[in-house]
């Protein structure tokens, strides 16, 4: 398959208003010499996800912003999943921190996954992530990568954000929420995802 490639000193849009993914989406193109901007800098509107796959509330996300900005756009879908709950929250990851004010307040998301999982001997979890990047002229090339581990109670850590300091990868003893940020950088979801994007789509 051939795949499109940005070129080096490219702009492109991240269809983002969350600022910890900006934060590590930005910081992952840096070194590939690619400009960013935020869809939220750019008042961009925020499209209603509507597929039930990362991939798809991805390609969503990055053809709205691109076509909007006239601007190849980057965009992030990802989620928690807990194995006892059937992989959920799964892409409704956004939605349990969801507050009747329309705030999301993810303390009291990752106590609701511990009160609904709390019963369940086997605590395996993970987080996906799905990176689009789409082009105006309707392009789109997608990946997906996943970090495997488990929930652990109470949550641990200061960094990272949503379920971060609930989760420890396999292999590790820390949280996401613990783990120095470059080090969560290098062995999370959205770092396997971006390995795909980055060998398929970022100058050589």
């Amino acid at each position: 398959m051939n795949h499109r490639r940005l070129a080096r000193g490219e702009r492109i849009v991240i269809a983002t208003h969350n600022k910890g993914k900006l934060r590590e989406v930005a910081a992952l193109l840096a070194p590939h010499g690619i400009e960013t901007v935020s869809a939220g800098e750019l008042n961009l509107p925020e499209p209603e996800e509507t597929e039930e796959s990362f991939l798809g509330n991805a390609r969503i996300k990055a053809m709205a912003a691109a076509r909007a900005a006239g601007l190849p756009a980057l965009a992030d879908d990802s989620g928690f999943s807990v194995a006892a709950l059937a992989g959920a929250p799964g892409v409704r990851t956004a939605d349990w921190a969801m507050q009747p004010d329309g705030s999301r307040d993810y303390a009291d998301a990752m106590r609701k996954v511990m009160e609904a999982a709390q019963e369940f001997e086997d605590r395996t979890a993970w987080f996906s992530c799905a990176l689009v990047l789409a082009w105006p002229d309707g392009h789109v090339e997608g990946f997906e990568g996943r970090a495997m581990g488990h929930w652990v109670w109470p949550p641990r850590g200061q960094h990272g954000f949503g379920y971060d300091p609930m989760f420890v990868p396999n292999g590790r003893d820390e949280t996401f929420g613990e783990m120095d940020p470059a080090e969560k950088h290098r062995i999370s979801h959205r770092a396997a995802a971006f390995a795909l994007l980055s060998a398929a789509c970022l100058p050589r």
